[in-house]
């Protein structure tokens, strides 16, 4: 773990003091040692970034947060892993938001689900990158945040984008009913649909009143223009 720098105390990584307060200072959480030195790394070449501590969990970057904020030193910026051995990213992020609410925090993990981006921006996270970011997304997303802006990684927008242009209703369904979203939107009747998942006529006329009402939708040709719109069959003809 690397030590902090204050008025009485080194610089960080052999920077100097005034350096060292200029710059934005990241603390960085990883369990992987070689990802935290890669980082670290990089930042040392920046004018504008330091590096002023690494922990290996949750739980040892919330003592030493601790111990910085004894001495007024905490960091602009955390660098956040979510998965770690003793406790996670999800716990550590909260224990954050309760102990420093002011502390901003950048997430970078290799979990590209749109769900997981969602509970982190909700939880208070400004930032979402993967781990296949490049030195300059990182940078980008360490000014951002400091600018108290959100920075969200190229290929998470992408997903969420995609996400957020999925009608109503449709994430909600169990894929049983998505599949009869899809022979509906074929046109396929309920007998057609029993038939097709080898169930009874009066299952699949189950499946597709559980369907409709998730949906909120009343007509079946309703429930079709929503797979149109949701790219789960072709458009009608």
């Amino acid at each position: 773990m690397m030590s902090d720098t204050d008025q009485e105390g080194p610089a960080p990584r052999g920077l100097s003091v005034e350096r060292a307060e200029e710059s934005l200072r990241v603390l960085i959480v990883d369990d992987h040692a070689v990802a935290r030195r890669g980082i670290a790394a990089y930042l040392d070449v920046l004018d504008d970034i330091v590096a002023i501590g690494e922990a290996s969990d949750g739980r040892e970057a919330l003592l030493l947060l601790a111990e910085l904020e004894t001495y007024g030193n905490l960091p602009d910026i955390v660098l956040l892993d979510l998965v770690m051995p003793r406790l996670d990213g999800m716990s550590t992020m909260k224990e954050i938001r309760r102990k420093h609410p002011a502390l901003k925090v950048v997430v970078l993990t290799s979990f590209d689900e749109v769900e997981r981006l969602n509970t982190m921006l909700e939880l208070g996270a400004v930032g979402y990158l993967l781990k296949d970011a490049g030195p300059l997304e990182v940078a980008s997303a360490i000014r951002a945040a400091a600018r108290d802006e959100v920075f969200i990684d190229s290929a998470m927008t992408k997903k969420l984008t995609q996400a957020m242009a999925v009608p109503s209703g449709v994430s909600a369904l169990t894929e049983r009913e998505r599949t009869v979203l899809i022979l509906v939107g074929q046109g396929r009747s309920n007998r057609e649909i029993a038939q097709e998942l080898n169930i009874s006529e009066r299952t699949a006329r189950t499946h597709v009143s559980n369907m409709l009402a998730k949906l909120n939708v009343r007509s079946r040709t309703q429930a079709a223009l929503i797979a149109v719109k949701a790219g789960m069959v072709p458009p009608l003809t």
